[in-house]
């Protein structure tokens, strides 16, 4: 019987619960899976536990540790995303920005507020100064990160922050000095019990109920390659592109004005990236694609006032970047070699496994088309007779929070949380030791 956290978490599940079956019974029941099971790291009997225990006590006051309470933060550099530990996805999706008024501070009594996040700062932007605090994935103004965090606290979700432990994610590489700052914030200014930094692609590949892959993450920032190996990210061997989402609708604008469609106001942008998200798709063989006639590949797009536009190669050349970069002046390899690349740093003797789980993660991996054209340009430079197996959940652009969600649940999880005396005892380095 399946428990009603797992239902709850629908088609998330169903890789969890094939995996933990095809166990042998008597490992089901242990945390720790990877030695004897490796397709699941984790078992879902304590998983489901915690969900019955929440349900028969939902009003419960419960430590850290276990799933009830535990707040998860996945931060992006388009979108922050933000829930409850046990739930079947996120409950806030907000964009990750922070607008401030342009008038002067005697104007704020007339209605006006010292800041704006999120999508109530994009409806404003005419009167405000917009910052996105997260730069190509790195947090570069920790006071307006501040104010994201407190904002989803006080008025999305509406907790305590003070009585919930947090799980926050991060890129891979992030400088200690941002974990560090990270961590003064959560424990000094929302005064939170426990906390932990989990990185996000070590987090999508929980979610597949994988501990064994390279991970290739695309969001709106930036673009990584991450190999992991038995739940351990190995830093070495990891890619980056500071291309993904937001770069991809600024040249898919480019494109179009050169089509004599012009799109430069805010509201016009936003135009532009629903037209990317609803049309725009990886073409197998660019050169063949070009060829062909344009009734074969021209889309048309009501637009907000009811005209019609017909969009032709932009929707292909557009994402295209991610494979060649140099389309945009970037001096880079495309995703294809680096994912080529991280898998050559690694020990031969792993190679296989990671060719063999190649996971798709984040939104600007949801162009119709890229995982056939990754899985042809890998054939084409990955030796003979390897395996090369790309796996592409349909829910992909939260994969990272459904493993936050999934690791923050377990019992032996309570262990791994960086409680508020860990913090007092060592200060903000204590982070470094246990995540």
């Amino acid at each position: 019987m399946v428990c009603d956290l797992w239902m709850g978490l629908g088609e998330w599940a169903f890789p969890w619960l094939e995996s933990w079956h095809s166990c042998p019974s008597h490992f089901r029941g242990s945390v720790w899976n990877a030695v004897s099971c490796r397709e699941i790291y984790y078992s879902i009997t304590g998983l489901c536990e915690v969900a019955e225990d929440r349900h028969a006590h939902p009003h419960a006051a419960h430590p850290q540790g276990g799933c009830p309470g535990n707040v998860i933060f996945d931060n992006g550099s388009g979108l922050c995303k933000a829930g409850i530990a046990g739930d079947g996805g996120p409950r806030s999706v907000i964009s990750s920005i922070v607008g401030r008024s342009r008038v002067k501070s005697a104007m704020l009594g007339a209605g006006m507020k010292e800041y704006y996040v999120g999508e109530e700062a994009q409806s404003k932007r005419g009167i405000l100064t917009l910052n996105y605090p997260i730069d190509h994935g790195i947090v570069t103004s920790w006071d307006d990160m501040e104010r994201i965090w407190r904002h989803v606290y006080d008025y999305e979700l509406r907790v305590k922050a003070s009585e919930r432990p947090v799980l926050l994610t991060e890129p891979p590489l992030n400088p200690l000095q941002n974990r560090e700052r990270m961590t003064e914030i959560m424990f000094e200014g929302f005064m939170v019990p426990a906390m932990y930094i989990a990185v996000q692609a070590s987090l999508a590949l929980y979610a597949s109920a994988r501990t064994t892959g390279i991970v290739l993450d695309s969001g709106d920032g930036v673009t990584h390659t991450v190999p992991i190996y038995e739940g351990y990210c190995l830093p070495h061997a990891v890619s980056r592109l500071d291309i993904a989402g937001r770069d991809i609708t600024e040249y898919f604008m480019r494109l179009l004005l050169e089509s004599g469609y012009s799109f430069v106001s805010t509201a016009e942008r936003e135009i532009v990236k629903d037209i990317k998200e609803k049309l725009c798709y990886v073409a197998l063989d660019p050169t063949l694609e070009m060829k062909a006639s344009p009734e074969e590949i021209m889309k048309e797009y009501r637009l907000p006032d009811s005209n019609i536009i017909q969009i032709g190669s932009q929707l292909f050349r557009a994402p295209e970047t991610l494979f060649v970069p140099g389309n945009i002046g970037i001096e880079a390899p495309g995703v294809h070699k680096m994912l080529f690349n991280s898998v050559t740093k690694c020990d031969i003797d792993v190679r296989r496994d990671l060719y063999g789980n190649v996971l798709l993660s984040g939104g600007s991996t949801l162009f119709p088309g890229l995982e056939e054209r990754i899985l042809k340009e890998l054939h084409l430079q990955v030796p003979v007779g390897m395996l090369v197996k790309i796996v592409a959940p349909p829910e992909r652009k939260y994969s990272v929070w459904v493993g936050a969600s999934i690791l923050s649940c377990l019992t032996s999880f309570k262990s791994m949380w960086v409680t508020v005396r860990d913090y007092s005892d060592f200060g903000a380095a204590v982070i470094h030791r246990k995540c």
